[in-house]
């Protein structure tokens, strides 16, 4: 058999595929590169440079529109923007260049100096940091003067319960939470088809003072991004509002919608918009307030740090923004308009109080010995727990204090103005908010009710806690009111009236009323003759009933608070302080002390203490 010629394959033992290749007829040649390594690489024109210098600040520049750091040496924020944009670069990008020049062929000696001072600049962004973080040191308490710094950045005076806070309205208490309000604000705005596919409320809810009534507002923003595309041109149509005292909840529709709030995505953004303002300032957490036309604003409070470079932080200006026009003013401290509430912000207040606490006698007595040291109270969640009042037509924050130890009981409470700054301590023994949280609830432990973080009142000149309790739904269903210094004692109720009418026979069963201290009544007087009388006992309390002539009121008085009555009978002229009820009206003075509660009562009729609850879990989630 003739044999068939073939491609000539070398051995396999040494496998060379250049070979086997050729041996099918295809030439291979092995490309050169030693030429193209040794040929010179060019440098780069001027043009080239200028469009890298180009792109790179562009890029820089939309880093920090997009950002938006405060250009300040105090801000955390600009440290990071520069370290990670400027510096890290830098510093990588001269040691390339040191690094580069050591190889330089053509001249030895240049390269070397070239190298030398590429690698010294290198070391300017380590200085840089390394200064930053000096200052970051000389913020520290630990620091010789520090802690006494810190100790008087917020400056607290001691004040009287009964004469500062006044004795409130009943028809004015607010009955809800900021977790009740976001419920009945969703539920609002799901009866209005058209706004809630398009819409979502901000989570803010801020709580302020409206024409007189404690509220919570919180703005609309845009459900998502398609949604915010279908409706840039028209804005916002508006915001919730809940009162807190009728539980009235309406979506307002503002007669100009609102172009600038936290939903928007680009320029318009609330807290883009107003750091692109005022580049220079260093801005806090911001809130949504709505003048007494109900006009609405972005209310931004402007940091500043009074020790080292981060610390000492406090307010000395604000920021008023025009939600929908944008306008926008630079107001110092004390020349903030009188309707906005909220300028400090709840954390950074207590936070400022526990340093005055806790540094008051220096930095080592902190930790060793802890004389006078004191905190504020915690929340439910082991968070701050803090509370709002209306005072003199501003809100201010409330919180418990206790000591060191963090026990169940208060040394006294503290009220913060949240426009002003101005602190207040009231010297008050009592349970902490935790501890009458739990009597309450044990009271209706049957019915599984959970109470919110209480809110300070004062009922016949007794600091008195007050507080909802709310069913597994969010939804309130009793009310109970607690003796701060004598937890024991709790009253609740259906409604505010039937709980402060049981909480005030419980005061007048263990001898307090509101004779004998100069308390204001909250109710009315009324002078007229016995014509009935009988005694009664309600839940193992003594009570009298009686009635006058011409009047069809039955007046309810409770011993021994009121043992006076027992010196009056039928026929005899007698002088009442009274709370307006139905079925019967309580009393909670007697003659004397009833004419002097009523020379007072013209104030406490239109008390300006009013408080609100509020969780503790509010601020840092919303806000």
């Amino acid at each position: 058999m003739a044999e068939t010629a073939g491609p000539n394959i070398p051995n396999m033992g040494n496998l060379n595929w250049k070979d086997i290749l050729n041996g099918f007829g295809v030439n291979v040649e092995t490309p050169d590169f030693s030429s193209a390594v040794a040929r010179e690489r060019k440098p780069m024109t001027t043009a080239q440079k200028i469009i890298i210098a180009i792109i790179a600040v562009l890029v820089i520049g939309f880093a920090y529109w997009w950002f938006h750091p405060a250009i300040n040496i105090h801000s955390v924020d600009m440290w990071w923007f520069i370290a990670i944009v400027i510096l890290l670069p830098s510093f990588l990008g001269l040691r390339f260049l040191s690094r580069k020049a050591e190889h330089d062929e053509h001249d030895e000696m240049k390269a070397a100096k070239r190298s030398s001072l590429f690698k010294k600049l290198s070391f300017i962004p380590i200085i840089i940091l390394a200064l930053v973080l000096i200052g970051g040191i000389a913020s520290w308490s630990i620091i010789p003067g520090n802690a006494a710094r810190y100790a008087n950045v917020l400056q607290t005076q001691e004040y009287d319960f009964a004469t500062d806070i006044q004795e409130v309205n009943y028809k004015q208490i607010p009955v809800i939470d900021r977790d009740s309000a976001a419920l009945l604000g969703n539920r609002t705005l799901g009866e209005i088809p058209e706004y809630v596919s398009q819409f979502e409320i901000s989570p803010l809810y801020s709580q302020i003072n409206y024409q007189g009534t404690p509220v919570r507002v919180s703005p609309l923003g845009y459900a998502d991004f398609f949604k915010w595309i279908n409706q840039m041109s028209t804005g916002l149509p508006g915001y919730v509002l809940v009162d807190m005292t009728t539980q009235d909840t309406k979506v307002v529709r503002d007669a100009g919608a609102m172009f600038y709030s936290q939903s928007e995505p680009f320029d318009r953004n609330i807290d883009r918009y107003v750091q692109l303002a005022y580049p220079f300032k260093m801005f806090d957490e911001k809130s949504f307030e709505i003048d007494e036309e109900g006009h609405p604003w972005w209310v931004c409070p402007v940091l500043d740090f009074t020790i080292g470079l981060f610390g000492g932080q406090t307010i000395k200006e604000a920021v008023l923004v025009d939600a929908e026009t944008g306008e926008h003013t630079l107001y110092k401290l004390e020349d903030v308009p009188q309707w906005v509430d909220r300028v400090f912000p709840s954390d950074l207040l207590i936070m400022q109080y526990n340093w005055s606490g806790l540094y008051l006698n220096g930095w080592l007595n902190s930790w060793l010995g802890q004389t006078g040291v004191k905190q504020t109270t915690p929340g439910s969640n082991g968070m701050a727990g803090y509370n709002y009042i209306a005072k003199d037509d501003d809100v201010w924050l409330y919180t418990g204090v206790t000591s060191a130890t963090a026990d169940n009981s208060i040394i006294g409470f503290v009220l913060i103005n949240q426009r002003t700054g101005e602190s207040h301590f009231y010297p008050v023994s009592g349970a902490t908010e935790i501890s009458a949280m739990n009597s309450a609830e044990g009271q209706v432990q049957n019915l599984r009710y959970v109470a919110t973080f209480p809110l300070l009142l004062n009922i016949n000149n007794q600091p008195t806690y007050f507080m909802a309790l709310k069913d597994g739904a969010g939804l309130v269903k009793k009310f109970a009111m607690i003796d701060i210094q004598r937890y024991q004692n709790v009253a609740t109720g259906d409604t505010v009236n039937e709980c402060q009418k049981t909480y005030k026979a419980l005061l007048a069963t263990n001898g307090i009323s509101a004779k004998g201290s100069g308390a204001a009544s909250s109710g009315q007087t009324v002078t007229g003759t016995i014509e009935t009388m009988a005694q009664a006992v309600i839940d193992g309390n003594s009570h009298f009933y009686i009635t006058l002539k011409g009047d069809d009121r039955i007046y309810d008085l409770s011993l021994p608070g009121l043992i006076e009555i027992v010196g009056y009978k039928v026929g005899d002229e007698v002088t009442l302080s009274y709370t307006e009820d139905d079925p019967t009206s309580p009393v909670d003075g007697i003659g004397e002390e009833a004419a002097a509660s009523d020379d007072d009562s013209a104030p406490a009729a239109n008390a300006d203490a009013q408080a609100a609850p509020v969780d503790e879990e509010e601020e840092a989630e919303a806000e």
